[in-house]
Protein backbone atom coordinates (compact mmCIF):
# COMPACT_ATOMS: atom_id res chain seq x y z
CA UNK A 1 0.00 0.00 0.00
CA UNK A 2 1.85 3.05 -1.29
CA UNK A 3 1.84 5.81 0.55
CA UNK A 4 1.81 9.94 -0.67
CA UNK A 5 4.94 11.79 0.94
CA UNK A 6 2.86 13.87 2.41
CA UNK A 7 0.68 12.62 5.57
CA UNK A 8 -3.06 11.57 3.93
CA UNK A 9 -6.01 11.98 5.45
CA UNK A 10 -8.17 8.86 5.94
CA UNK A 11 -11.76 9.68 5.27
CA UNK A 12 -14.12 6.53 7.08
CA UNK A 13 -17.45 5.46 5.98
CA UNK A 14 -20.43 8.21 6.89
CA UNK A 15 -22.23 4.75 8.51
CA UNK A 16 -19.11 3.81 10.77
CA UNK A 17 -19.27 7.53 12.49
CA UNK A 18 -21.48 7.87 15.35
CA UNK A 19 -24.08 10.02 14.54
CA UNK A 20 -25.07 13.51 16.69
CA UNK A 21 -28.85 14.18 17.14
CA UNK A 22 -29.16 17.02 19.41
CA UNK A 23 -32.74 17.05 18.97
CA UNK A 24 -34.77 17.35 22.44
CA UNK A 25 -31.90 18.71 24.03
CA UNK A 26 -32.81 22.01 25.60
CA UNK A 27 -29.99 24.54 25.87
CA UNK A 28 -30.05 24.18 29.20
CA UNK A 29 -28.92 20.25 29.48
CA UNK A 30 -26.17 21.19 26.52
CA UNK A 31 -23.19 22.70 29.28
CA UNK A 32 -23.75 19.25 31.30
CA UNK A 33 -24.02 16.55 28.29
CA UNK A 34 -21.09 18.57 26.37
CA UNK A 35 -18.19 15.94 28.55
CA UNK A 36 -20.93 13.20 28.27
CA UNK A 37 -21.46 13.44 24.38
CA UNK A 38 -17.11 14.31 23.58
CA UNK A 39 -16.43 10.75 25.47
CA UNK A 40 -18.60 9.19 23.73
CA UNK A 41 -18.70 10.26 20.19
CA UNK A 42 -14.76 9.33 21.13
CA UNK A 43 -15.53 5.95 22.28
CA UNK A 44 -17.72 5.36 19.11
CA UNK A 45 -15.16 6.41 16.64
CA UNK A 46 -12.61 3.80 18.23
CA UNK A 47 -15.03 1.25 18.14
CA UNK A 48 -15.52 2.22 14.68
CA UNK A 49 -12.14 2.53 13.31
CA UNK A 50 -11.19 -1.22 15.26
CA UNK A 51 -13.82 -2.59 13.68
CA UNK A 52 -12.79 -1.51 10.01
CA UNK A 53 -9.75 -2.58 10.65
CA UNK A 54 -10.80 -5.74 11.60
CA UNK A 55 -12.97 -5.86 8.11
CA UNK A 56 -9.67 -4.41 6.38
CA UNK A 57 -7.70 -7.69 7.61
CA UNK A 58 -10.06 -9.99 6.86
CA UNK A 59 -10.36 -8.41 3.17
CA UNK A 60 -6.40 -8.97 2.94
CA UNK A 61 -6.24 -12.22 4.07
CA UNK A 62 -9.19 -13.27 2.04
CA UNK A 63 -8.15 -11.73 -1.21
CA UNK A 64 -4.40 -12.94 -1.28
CA UNK A 65 -6.21 -16.70 -0.61
CA UNK A 66 -8.30 -15.95 -3.72
CA UNK A 67 -5.90 -14.74 -5.68
CA UNK A 68 -3.55 -17.37 -5.53
CA UNK A 69 -6.42 -19.98 -5.33
CA UNK A 70 -7.37 -18.15 -9.11
CA UNK A 71 -3.74 -18.38 -9.75
CA UNK A 72 -3.39 -22.04 -9.03
CA UNK A 73 0.03 -24.03 -10.55
CA UNK A 74 -0.86 -23.95 -13.76
CA UNK A 75 3.07 -23.44 -15.42
CA UNK A 76 5.92 -25.43 -15.10
CA UNK A 77 7.84 -22.86 -14.02
CA UNK A 78 5.91 -21.81 -10.91
CA UNK A 79 5.23 -25.30 -9.46
CA UNK A 80 9.02 -25.32 -9.89
CA UNK A 81 9.47 -22.73 -7.07
CA UNK A 82 9.29 -24.43 -3.80
CA UNK A 83 7.14 -22.36 -1.42
CA UNK A 84 9.41 -20.96 1.81
CA UNK A 85 9.82 -23.26 5.08
CA UNK A 86 9.22 -22.21 8.58
CA UNK A 87 12.88 -21.21 8.41
CA UNK A 88 13.10 -18.81 5.85
CA UNK A 89 13.60 -15.13 5.59
CA UNK A 90 10.18 -14.78 3.63
CA UNK A 91 8.79 -16.35 6.80
CA UNK A 92 10.27 -14.78 9.59
CA UNK A 93 9.65 -11.20 7.93
CA UNK A 94 5.81 -12.14 7.51
CA UNK A 95 6.03 -13.30 11.24
CA UNK A 96 8.03 -10.22 12.97
CA UNK A 97 6.96 -7.69 10.67
CA UNK A 98 2.62 -8.74 11.65
CA UNK A 99 3.67 -8.71 15.28
CA UNK A 100 5.35 -5.48 15.08
CA UNK A 101 2.63 -4.36 13.09
CA UNK A 102 0.01 -5.35 16.03
CA UNK A 103 1.79 -3.19 18.32
CA UNK A 104 1.44 0.02 16.70
CA UNK A 105 -2.12 -0.60 15.85
CA UNK A 106 -2.49 -1.33 19.68
CA UNK A 107 -1.01 2.34 20.92
CA UNK A 108 -2.92 3.75 17.76
CA UNK A 109 -6.44 2.08 19.41
CA UNK A 110 -5.25 3.62 23.14
CA UNK A 111 -4.12 7.12 22.06
CA UNK A 112 -7.72 7.75 20.18
CA UNK A 113 -9.16 6.67 23.22
CA UNK A 114 -7.21 9.00 25.25
CA UNK A 115 -7.32 12.43 23.10
CA UNK A 116 -9.35 14.96 21.13
CA UNK A 117 -6.15 16.45 19.24
CA UNK A 118 -7.22 15.74 15.70
CA UNK A 119 -3.25 16.14 14.35
CA UNK A 120 -2.38 13.18 16.31
CA UNK A 121 -5.78 11.19 15.88
CA UNK A 122 -5.77 11.65 12.15
CA UNK A 123 -2.17 9.77 12.42
CA UNK A 124 -3.24 7.21 14.54
CA UNK A 125 -5.79 6.15 12.17
CA UNK A 126 -3.72 6.26 9.22
CA UNK A 127 -1.42 4.02 11.28
CA UNK A 128 -3.76 1.90 12.44
CA UNK A 129 -5.59 1.70 9.05
CA UNK A 130 -2.29 0.97 6.98
CA UNK A 131 -0.45 -1.14 9.59
CA UNK A 132 -3.70 -3.34 9.80
CA UNK A 133 -4.05 -4.20 6.34
CA UNK A 134 -0.18 -4.75 5.71
CA UNK A 135 -0.32 -7.54 8.54
CA UNK A 136 -3.39 -8.85 7.05
CA UNK A 137 -1.04 -9.36 4.18
CA UNK A 138 1.35 -11.19 6.34
CA UNK A 139 -1.05 -13.20 7.85
CA UNK A 140 -2.76 -14.51 4.53
CA UNK A 141 1.16 -15.28 3.16
CA UNK A 142 1.68 -17.95 5.81
CA UNK A 143 -1.75 -19.45 5.37
CA UNK A 144 -1.18 -19.61 1.66
CA UNK A 145 2.31 -21.37 2.42
CA UNK A 146 1.12 -23.79 4.70
CA UNK A 147 3.33 -22.12 7.73
CA UNK A 148 2.12 -21.64 11.29
CA UNK A 149 1.68 -17.79 12.15
CA UNK A 150 4.72 -18.55 14.75
CA UNK A 151 7.46 -20.40 14.26
CA UNK A 152 10.25 -22.34 15.76
CA UNK A 153 12.66 -19.90 15.14
CA UNK A 154 13.51 -17.17 17.63
CA UNK A 155 12.22 -13.67 16.82
CA UNK A 156 14.08 -11.48 14.66
CA UNK A 157 16.86 -14.81 13.45
CA UNK A 158 15.71 -13.98 9.98
CA UNK A 159 18.00 -10.67 9.95
CA UNK A 160 20.91 -12.39 10.96
CA UNK A 161 21.72 -15.06 8.11
CA UNK A 162 21.80 -14.86 4.44
CA UNK A 163 18.83 -14.74 1.88
CA UNK A 164 18.13 -17.12 -0.55
CA UNK A 165 18.82 -14.83 -2.87
CA UNK A 166 22.15 -13.05 -2.26
CA UNK A 167 24.03 -11.44 0.66
CA UNK A 168 24.84 -11.45 3.66
CA UNK A 169 22.84 -10.94 7.15
CA UNK A 170 21.93 -7.84 8.57
CA UNK A 171 24.28 -5.82 10.71
CA UNK A 172 21.82 -5.27 13.65
CA UNK A 173 24.00 -3.79 16.12
CA UNK A 174 23.20 -0.26 15.04
CA UNK A 175 19.47 -1.11 14.82
CA UNK A 176 17.28 2.10 15.82
CA UNK A 177 15.48 0.87 18.91
CA UNK A 178 17.71 -0.74 20.79
CA UNK A 179 17.95 1.70 22.98
CA UNK A 180 15.42 4.17 22.36
CA UNK A 181 13.44 3.09 24.79
CA UNK A 182 15.98 3.76 27.82
CA UNK A 183 15.60 6.72 30.33
CA UNK A 184 11.41 6.45 29.65
CA UNK A 185 10.52 4.54 32.68
CA UNK A 186 11.06 1.08 31.08
CA UNK A 187 10.81 -1.91 33.67
CA UNK A 188 11.36 -4.59 31.29
CA UNK A 189 14.27 -5.65 28.61
CA UNK A 190 13.63 -4.31 25.52
CA UNK A 191 15.39 -1.49 26.53
CA UNK A 192 18.67 -2.70 27.44
CA UNK A 193 19.18 -3.85 24.08
CA UNK A 194 18.46 -6.60 21.71
CA UNK A 195 19.69 -10.01 20.25
CA UNK A 196 18.89 -12.71 18.13
CA UNK A 197 18.34 -15.42 20.25
CA UNK A 198 15.96 -13.71 22.60
CA UNK A 199 11.99 -15.04 22.59
CA UNK A 200 9.30 -12.70 23.04
CA UNK A 201 8.32 -9.93 20.79
CA UNK A 202 9.03 -7.34 23.26
CA UNK A 203 13.01 -8.19 22.38
CA UNK A 204 12.21 -7.37 18.97
CA UNK A 205 13.92 -3.80 18.20
CA UNK A 206 11.27 -0.67 18.81
CA UNK A 207 8.88 -2.74 21.04
CA UNK A 208 7.04 -0.64 23.83
CA UNK A 209 7.27 -2.92 27.31
CA UNK A 210 4.10 -3.90 29.13
CA UNK A 211 4.20 -1.21 31.42
CA UNK A 212 5.00 1.46 28.70
CA UNK A 213 1.99 0.09 27.26
CA UNK A 214 0.24 0.14 30.53
CA UNK A 215 1.35 3.98 31.18
CA UNK A 216 0.09 4.80 27.98
CA UNK A 217 -3.43 3.42 28.22
CA UNK A 218 -3.96 5.15 31.72
CA UNK A 219 -2.52 8.46 29.95
CA UNK A 220 -4.87 11.34 29.04
CA UNK A 221 -4.83 14.38 26.61
CA UNK A 222 -1.02 16.03 25.95
CA UNK A 223 0.66 13.21 28.31
CA UNK A 224 -0.99 10.63 25.96
CA UNK A 225 -0.31 12.53 23.10
CA UNK A 226 3.45 13.01 24.39
CA UNK A 227 4.23 9.41 24.59
CA UNK A 228 2.39 8.18 22.08
CA UNK A 229 4.35 9.66 19.59
CA UNK A 230 7.73 9.07 22.08
CA UNK A 231 6.85 4.69 21.73
CA UNK A 232 5.75 5.66 18.05
CA UNK A 233 9.13 7.23 16.25
CA UNK A 234 11.52 4.32 17.58
CA UNK A 235 8.81 1.72 16.50
CA UNK A 236 9.00 3.30 13.28
CA UNK A 237 12.35 3.77 12.67
CA UNK A 238 12.84 0.09 13.65
CA UNK A 239 9.86 -0.70 11.06
CA UNK A 240 11.55 1.24 8.18
CA UNK A 241 15.20 -0.86 9.27
CA UNK A 242 13.26 -4.39 9.53
CA UNK A 243 11.69 -3.50 5.92
CA UNK A 244 15.38 -2.41 4.15
CA UNK A 245 16.77 -5.72 6.05
CA UNK A 246 14.24 -7.68 4.24
CA UNK A 247 14.54 -6.23 0.87
CA UNK A 248 18.29 -7.01 1.04
CA UNK A 249 17.94 -10.35 1.70
CA UNK A 250 14.93 -11.70 -0.07
CA UNK A 251 15.16 -13.18 -3.13
CA UNK A 252 14.63 -11.19 -6.43
CA UNK A 253 11.44 -13.95 -6.94
CA UNK A 254 9.59 -12.71 -4.09
CA UNK A 255 7.72 -9.80 -5.93
CA UNK A 256 4.63 -9.20 -3.48
CA UNK A 257 6.77 -9.36 -0.31
CA UNK A 258 9.66 -6.63 -1.60
CA UNK A 259 7.14 -4.43 -2.98
CA UNK A 260 5.31 -4.63 0.35
CA UNK A 261 8.82 -3.88 2.21
CA UNK A 262 9.30 -0.97 0.19
CA UNK A 263 5.69 0.26 0.76
CA UNK A 264 6.65 0.30 4.95
CA UNK A 265 9.41 1.84 3.97
CA UNK A 266 8.11 4.69 2.26
CA UNK A 267 5.30 5.29 4.74
CA UNK A 268 6.73 5.01 7.79
CA UNK A 269 9.61 7.05 6.76
CA UNK A 270 7.09 9.81 5.77
CA UNK A 271 5.02 9.41 9.17
CA UNK A 272 8.26 9.90 11.03
CA UNK A 273 8.40 13.27 9.90
CA UNK A 274 5.00 13.93 11.09
CA UNK A 275 5.38 12.40 14.38
CA UNK A 276 8.79 14.45 15.16
CA UNK A 277 6.65 17.54 14.20
CA UNK A 278 4.03 16.64 16.72
CA UNK A 279 6.52 15.81 19.35
CA UNK A 280 8.48 18.88 19.05
CA UNK A 281 5.14 20.78 19.17
CA UNK A 282 4.36 18.84 22.11
CA UNK A 283 7.35 20.20 24.14
CA UNK A 284 8.31 16.07 24.20
CA UNK A 285 11.92 15.62 24.63
CA UNK A 286 14.14 13.29 22.37
CA UNK A 287 13.53 9.63 22.22
CA UNK A 288 17.33 8.89 21.80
Amino acid sequence: MQRRGRHARVNLPADTLPENDDEGVSDDDDEGLADDSSSGQRSGLVTALAMFAAVCLAAAVGLGVALVARAGPSSSSASAVAAPTDESVEAGFARDMQAHHRQAVTMSLSVLNSTDDPEVRQLATDILLTQQQQAGQMHGWLELWGLPQTGSQPVMAWMARAGDGGGGGHDMAGMHGMNAMDGMGSTSGSGAGWSVGVSGVDSMPGMATADQLARLQAARGTDAERLYLQLMIPHHEAGVEMAQAALGLLPARDTAERTLAQSIVASQTSELTVLHALLDARGGPPTS
